[in-house]
């Protein structure tokens, strides 16, 4: 009797977790009008949009992608949601970004992404909310960009390149964004684009297998060794793909501090920094996920799916559910409650 009733317990929990908000932070958009101007201007800057079907493939200088109608169709993504028992996505505009152009074009672009996003929320203020984009490539033009962003319905947070254009995040000509940003009370979102190693990565799906994670530890690593953190203490900034290769390498870093005279300007140990940022649940594997919820604690932990790329998550809610080592409360926190702290959706 005890096992049965012990069985039905754990049943109406799982029924209860499926029945919280779960809010989904890594999943990308192409909305149809950023497609439509990036096609039509896009060509007097070396890039272009291909389609053949529902498959889509988009190329600028450096940078490729492909992906299909799942990416830009609303209906698509709210029955690929409903089949995940997603209940909000958090949209953000992934590869190419926008950096890549000229700041005139990059700016169209992002005020085209940023009005779209909005209207989806319009349209649909239960399941979506938008993360802008900025053209920092001009770091005038993102400020204008997210001060005007930051007004539209639904916008609650910023999505970053892991580098602008091969420099690092701790360049002081991105400071006024970031203290803009901080000022908003917009969460940065970070993600790889054209990624560190270029010239070593290109077989075997490395530019992403591995590309994707260094860059995101390059880019922690500048903001921490940069000062950008100790400057802007109430900025939230969220590192994609569990934390990419910077939680696991952290006690290198700490070492590397203590003793290197490149690193004598630190007053605190890498680790210290480990809870200023968040991260997602895509660690492709139990033990990455459990042991970074370990370290830094389920509540700097966001789902994430990376929507819908064949490197994502098919079952972003299940990954969590399944870690029998968490708390009710820790899963909540990672499912939605965190989530919904940082994009103000309580």
């Amino acid at each position: 009797m005890a096992s049965r009733q012990s069985g039905q317990n754990d049943a109406a929990s799982r029924d209860r977790r499926v029945r919280a908000r779960t809010i989904d932070t890594h999943a990308h958009w192409y909305p149809a009008e950023w497609l439509k101007l990036f096609e039509r201007d896009g060509a007097a800057e070396g890039a272009r949009l291909e389609r053949k079907g529902s498959a889509y493939v988009i190329r600028t200088e450096r940078i490729t992608n492909s992906f299909d109608e799942e990416f830009v169709d609303l209906g698509l993504r709210i029955a690929g949601m409903d089949r995940q028992g997603v209940d909000v996505h958090a949209l953000s505009l992934t590869t190419p970004m926008v950096n890549w152009a000229t700041p005139a074009f990059g700016l169209a672009l992002a005020q085209a992404y940023n009005d779209a996003a909005a209207a989806a929320h319009a349209r649909h203020p239960d399941r979506f909310v938008g993360l802008a984009i900025a053209p920092m490539q001009a770091t005038d033009l993102a400020v204008r960009e997210l001060e005007r962003a930051a007004k539209l319905p639904g916008i609650r947070g910023m999505y970053l390149a892991t580098n602008i254009n091969g420099t690092e995040l701790d360049e002081k000509r991105y400071w006024d964004v970031y203290a803009k940003a901080e000022e908003l009370g917009l969460p940065i979102f970070l993600h790889p684009v054209d990624t560190i190693g270029r010239e070593r990565t290109t077989r075997y799906h490395l530019k992403n297998l591995l590309g994707n994670p260094y860059d995101t530890g390059m880019a922690a690593a500048s903001l921490i060794f940069g000062g950008v953190l100790d400057a802007f203490p109430k900025l939230e900034v969220n590192l994609p793909h569990a934390g990419g290769a910077f939680p696991g390498l952290i006690g290198r870093l700490d070492h590397g501090t203590k003793v290197r005279p490149e690193l004598k300007h630190m007053k605190r140990l890498p680790s210290e920094y480990l809870t200023r940022f968040t991260y997602d649940t895509i660690g492709h594997s139990d033990r990455i996920n459990l042991d970074l919820i370990r370290l830094v604690g389920a509540d700097r932990v966001l789902l994430g799916s990376d929507y819908c790329f064949d490197m994502g998550l098919v079952d972003p809610v299940g990954t969590i559910e399944r870690l029998d080592a968490l708390t009710e409360a820790e899963r909540d926190l990672i499912l939605g409650k965190t989530a919904a702290r940082l994009l103000r959706l309580d």
